[in-house]
């Protein structure tokens, strides 16, 4: 590395960063905790990893979190009861060491890890598990898993057998029941009873938050927030983690989240070696780098196809007061042929090439090819056809003014904006192709690029937009963590959002073939019934399923362990076992 450039580098986090330059030591193992060993390379200490957010959280409750940019840092600070190893896609043991299920597969019986303390010092125990499911099960609260702890129709049931002990017990026999604990963050109960019980819960740790107000079992806690700036994390004393050498995990001293606005900052700064990883490349920024890095310290990989689905979604919900003219245009959104036209008229192949420069594939239904396991392979792929779609227009009343604009049966001229967030360049130049796609229909679109947590506020809570392009899906190879999206009152559900029973007969299949799976022991049924769900989605078209991008990945070339996954977080899933090496600089070494 050029020495000019390292001093640079160094200057820059001196004096932008100081923060960056103390931390928490790691405790000496004790004798009486129950310590995990992990295989990975053992490392050295010391250290900040430098990331580049183009967001920032919304929130630090991971209870209610339901945007990335908030899981990617929470996930850094909290632990879960049984963990699914993002390279494998196998679970493994987490906070619980051990677990057995009953001969009928509804009780699982949990073995916790014992003398574990939180990031504050706290001890751990059962007690600790027990509110944690008291909360995500709390229906006032509203948390995106809720779903997932459903079985039967019936919540689960959770039991102290003692301090270390934990039983689960299951309505009905659940389908990969293990998975459903990964990523469900076991909460202090020392810190959040008494603002659960008040009925504050909602209003805990937000970005504002004190960091000695947050604690957790993840490798990282709290350090700083500067708003529009950085979150700093520093390591957790306690983390209940080791390496085959005995030596406490994490290696690293801090983690630090720089909010850099849109991915080509992140490119920018990742260049200059500002940053330390880059993820969620799009193929332009990915190939840009490509080019240089023969003359560059840094890395990519390119994983193949994600798990992710990103699609164009019409607002269907129940609106509130004051939003007569997005009511207006719902007659048109609710009735499928106007989103059979829609998708029909959509160049996916076009968006595809345009948008991930071929490194990414197109999508019909919501199951990424790349999920093997579990995705329809008969789904029909139908090519893009203009005059198909206008078929499908004038089957629904629809028809054309001599300029070509579109009209209504009322004959009103079809206009509607497209919300997206102006920090996703990906999605920004999808809406934009769609938006000249729909033009060749006589359709008026307007985008509307809007800061990521405006475009998570319209779509959660105001219902004040009219169409929106987003993306889902990445944590799982398994249906299951999608219960909360197909199924009808589930928290993401979000083209019926917080519906009380299914609006429509299709819905209620959905509900039942979704249910079903989920209680299923044997794959090749649950396969059947989760095929009828596929089809079912592609047939009725919630969302218009665009295209699923290439994880593309880059690192430092010194940043060891670092073994990115197709399941999110992609890149620091394994945090904890992440470690710089020691590099020679100009005769010295650092």
């Amino acid at each position: 590395m050029d020495i000019r450039r390292w001093v640079r580098v160094f200057v820059f986090l001196l004096t932008a960063s100081p923060f960056l330059f103390t931390s928490s030591l790691p405790q000496t193992p004790q004798r009486g905790e129950e310590l995990q060993t992990s295989d990975n390379e053992v490392g050295r200490y010391g250290g900040t990893l430098v990331v580049g957010q183009r967001t920032e959280p919304k929130t630090l409750n991971p209870v209610t979190a339901a945007d990335a940019p908030s899981r990617e840092v929470i996930g850094r600070m909290m632990a879960d009861l049984i963990h699914i190893n993002r390279a494998s896609q196998q679970v493994e043991a987490s906070l619980a060491k051990s677990w057995t299920v009953s001969r009928d597969g509804r009780a699982f019986t949990l073995k916790l890890r014992r003398g574990l303390r939180f990031s504050d010092g706290q001890p751990f125990d059962a007690d600790d598990v027990l509110f944690t499911f008291q909360v995500y099960l709390d229906e006032k609260v509203h948390s995106p898993q809720r779903d997932l702890l459903i079985v039967g129709g019936k919540p689960l049931e959770v039991q102290k057998v003692d301090s270390y002990t934990v039983r689960f017990t299951l309505a009905q026999p659940y389908a990969a029941a293990e998975r459903i604990f990964d990523s469900l963050a076991i909460l202090p109960r020392h810190l959040l009873e008494k603002p659960y019980h008040e009925g504050k819960f909602a209003q805990v740790w937000n970005v504002s938050t004190s960091p000695a107000e947050i604690c957790g079992l993840g490798p990282f806690r709290l350090k700083e927030y500067v708003a529009g700036q950085r979150m700093v994390l520093e390591r957790n004393p306690y983390f209940w983690k080791v390496d085959q050498k005995k030596n406490r995990l994490p290696y690293l001293d801090q983690v630090a989240f720089l909010f850099v606005g849109n991915e080509d900052a992140q490119v920018i700064r990742f260049q200059a070696g500002d940053t330390d990883l880059i993820s969620r490349l799009n193929s332009e920024n990915y190939n840009l780098l490509a080019k240089e890095r023969q003359n560059q310290s840094y890395k990519l990989f390119d994983l193949g196809p994600s798990l992710e689905y990103n699609f164009l979604m019409f607002n269907l919900n129940d609106l509130k007061p004051g939003l007569d003219q997005i009511a207006e245009k719902q007659k048109w959104f609710s009735d499928l042929r106007f989103r059979q036209a829609i998708s029909a008229a959509i160049d996916r192949e076009g968006i595809v090439k345009l948008v991930y420069g071929t490194l990414a594939v197109a999508l019909w239904g919501n199951v990424s090819p790349s999920n093997r396991l579990w995705v329809d392979q008969t789904l029909p792929h139908p090519a893009r056809s203009v005059e198909r779609a206008r078929e499908l227009l004038k089957s629904a009343g629809f028809s054309w003014r001599n300029d070509g604009q579109l009209l209504d049966v009322k004959g009103k001229a079809v206009e509607f904006s497209i919300i997206t967030s102006s920090s996703n360049n990906q999605r920004s130049k999808m809406a934009t192709i769609i938006q000249d796609d729909l033009s060749k229909l006589g359709m008026d679109v307007h985008v509307v690029p809007l800061e990521f947590r405006a475009v998570l506020d319209r779509v959660f809570q105001t219902y004040d937009y009219e169409a929106a392009v987003m993306g889902l899906g990445g944590g799982d190879a398994d249906p299951n963590p999608e219960m909360n999206v197909w199924l009808s009152s589930g928290g993401t559900h979000l083209w019926h959002l917080g519906e009380a029973k299914p609006a429509t007969e299709w819905e209620g299949q959905i509900d039942q073939l979704m249910k079903k799976q989920m209680v299923e022991l044997k794959y090749s049924r649950r396969k059947r019934l989760y095929d009828q769900v596929q089809q079912i989605i592609a047939a009725n078209l919630p969302y218009i399923f665009l295209a699923t991008p290439d994880i593309l990945v880059g690192a430092k070339k010194n940043l060891a362990n670092f073994k990115p996954a197709i399941l999110e977080p992609s890149a620091l899933w394994n945090v904890e076992q992440l470690f710089f090496r020691q590099e020679t600089v100009a005769g010295a070494s650092r």
